[in-house]
């Protein structure tokens, strides 16, 4: 197994799981708990917004504050009491979207978080690990909350049983926490930490794949 930041990925990995925990996988798996279809992940905010107008009827994420054209913004506390039914998410962010397309051409790509830790971890036992690389999204791949994240799941799938309140621990103290509740970063509800800290809220893993052109998340079982 490895651990990169995505400016370390020198070729596509056999299996990739970009771990995004603060914010945007932890968003994309309350979008799908919400009654999202799916997930489209866009390079930058013009092909977001050129894919909604061509698209009408799909809803467009970003990070930070609310603006023009975009109808969701990157947190899971603003996005929790939304009804996503049967809808299609356009989600653009600092990090996660970036990892994602990093690694398009690998065979198998699952987006993590805490709140899919296990589900993911059990996807990547039935895989195999040969080849597996987490792709440290955060701080060019030093965000202690997303390798913490990594280093956990590779635990429960190598079978060492860690501790997860160590690992929580670390994510709670990270540089992306501590922002997020001070108001550093926008776009932010109060709550957002702890619902990036629930391990295990959902029974789902995320899987993107091509479809197309683009580059698409689904739940995965």
């Amino acid at each position: 197994m490895r651990f990169l930041g995505i400016g370390d990925l020198a070729e596509p990995p056999a299996v990739a799981v970009v771990v995004d925990v603060m914010r945007a996988f932890t968003v994309a798996a309350w979008a799908f708990a919400r009654g999202a279809e799916k997930i489209v992940l866009a390079g930058s905010l013009e092909e977001a917004l050129a894919l909604k107008a061509s698209h009408p009827e799909w809803l467009a994420l970003k990070d930070g504050p609310a603006a023009p054209g975009f109808d969701l913004v990157n947190s899971p506390g603003l996005l929790r009491s939304a009804d996503l039914s049967g809808r299609t998410v356009v989600q653009k962010t600092t990090a996660g979207t970036v990892g994602v397309l990093a690694v398009k051409d690998a065979p198998l790509v699952l987006c993590a978080s805490f709140v899919v830790a296990e589900a993911t971890a059990r996807v990547l036992r039935s895989a195999g690990t040969e080849g597996l690389t987490f792709v440290v999204t955060g701080e060019d791949g030093r965000a202690d909350e997303d390798l913490a994240c990594a280093q956990y799941i590779a635990g429960r799938v190598a079978g060492t049983d860690p501790d997860a309140a160590e690992f929580l621990h670390r994510a709670e103290a990270s540089r992306a926490a501590t922002e997020l509740r001070e108001g550093v970063r926008l776009g932010v509800h109060p709550d957002d930490v702890a619902l990036c800290l629930e391990l295990d809220r959902f029974p789902f893993a995320m899987a993107a794949r091509r479809e197309d052109a683009l580059m698409v998340l689904r739940p995965a079982s």
